[in-house]
């Protein structure tokens, strides 16, 4: 395999909202928050649902790589129940394949509440279910030393058992790739993720805010500073300004694509991962895995969802 994703399995539920429904739900626009079953279920209940689709950040790529023509699996953790069973429908119907035994769970397959605003903006609401209970036995070690690459997701990052699920994962890969996932991830678990991306990982994927965060940057030229001492590929996205990727003291910028009828900004990150993760994977230079990534982000954000078929 090229590249093994482990990640949230989570059921993406697509709805349209308007601006109010944001405020009056104490909900911060653009951002991940996890909420419980009774939360969700009450969020639910006043919308209209456009789409549902197996989802997850990771496995978004993993099925954009699938569909660059990359022999590509997945571990992610479901219920033996309904949604589980169209999640993993939904994969294996992307030829992405499905590393990981589901079981009879007293906790449900996770879902992901994804409130489309005007402004193609994406606000999520995830009630992670058994999906974030992931541990070092659902690793199946075989998958991971088969691949050239696993790719990790830091939405799954958590104290306890999750933990233990990426050591595990990345202890016996041949190389390692993370997304940083959201602002309020790194915010949460900063210490954490300074220890990954500083001694464990190969390649890093963050957006602008994340990884001022991460270091507590003043300014975007303290990330490039940062990014050639760490010596590992970081790749930033960086909406408008396009994107960069420093290794070392290797600086390569690429521009984003102008005039885009923007839909919804859902899948962005993930699809510009896949593209870049293609190149990588297939020996491009940066430059031209940085253009594949803008290719495919592009794309995804002039049409509803995270999946390009």
């Amino acid at each position: 395999m090229k590249v093994l994703g482990i990640g949230n399995a989570i059921v993406d539920v697509i709805c349209k909202v308007e601006e109010n429904f944001i405020e009056k739900n104490n909900l911060t626009k653009g951002t991940m928050k996890l909420v419980d079953e009774t939360g969700f279920k009450k969020l639910l209940s006043s919308l209209k649902i456009e789409e549902t689709i197996a989802g997850g950040s990771v496995a978004n790529s993993i099925v954009g790589l699938s569909q660059l023509g990359n022999p590509v699996s997945f571990i992610g953790k479901v219920n033996n129940d309904e949604l589980g069973n169209k999640y993993e429908k939904s994969l294996t119907n992307e030829k992405v394949k499905y590393c990981y035994q589901k079981k009879k769970e007293s906790i449900p397959t996770g879902t992901c509440l994804i409130l489309i605003t005007p402004d193609s903006e994406r606000t999520m609401c995830t009630f992670l279910g058994i999906a974030g209970k992931i541990n070092d036995k659902d690793i199946d070690t075989n998958a991971v030393k088969n691949s050239e690459l696993i790719f990790l997701e830091g939405y799954l990052w958590d104290e306890g058992e999750p933990k233990r699920a990426f050591d595990k994962a990345i202890s016996i890969s041949k190389k390692s790739a993370m997304s940083l996932s959201d602002q309020f991830c790194v915010e949460r678990h900063k210490k954490n993720f300074f220890d990954l991306v500083n001694n464990k990982l190969d390649i890093i994927f963050a957006n602008e805010q994340e990884i001022l965060s991460l270091i507590d940057a003043k300014s975007f030229d303290d990330v490039v500073s940062f990014g050639k001492q760490l010596g590992k590929l970081v790749v930033i996205t960086r909406g408008e300004k396009g994107s960069i990727a420093i290794k070392k003291n290797n600086v390569v910028e690429y521009d984003s694509q102008k005039n885009l009828k923007i839909l919804d900004l859902t899948g962005a990150g993930d699809l510009f991962a896949a593209g870049f993760l293609h190149g990588n994977a297939n020996n491009l230079s940066i430059k031209e895995s940085l253009a594949k990534g803008t290719e495919m982000s592009s794309k995804i954000i002039q049409k509803i969802g995270a999946r390009l078929n």
